[in-house]
């Protein structure tokens, strides 16, 4: 079952965006980039780290480099559920 974006937040998961720099198969001397993004657990990066995998088994462009980001959204003690508002005059 697939989790929403706020459940993964409040289990401490954050934004991780990855910026991949690959050679281009026919012409080695060509680099392209490939911006991946994803609900990841840092300091392991699980996710990362099994995209990473699966590229070098699968795409035929070999990874020159990668360079990544990661950033928590929220935090359990940040996020409340309100469930009414009152306004006062």
């Amino acid at each position: 079952m697939a989790q929403t974006e706020t459940t993964l937040m409040l289990k401490g998961y954050g934004l991780t965006t990855a910026e991949l720099f690959y050679r281009m198969p026919d012409y080695r001397n060509v680099l392209n980039s490939f911006i991946w993004q994803e609900y990841d657990l840092a300091p392991d990066y699980p996710r990362l780290f099994d995209f990473i995998e699966f590229w070098q088994r699968e795409i035929e462009g070999p990874l020159h480099s990668v360079r990544f980001t990661h950033r928590k959204l929220i935090a359990p003690g940040e996020w409340r559920h309100v469930v009414k508002e009152w306004t006062v005059h």
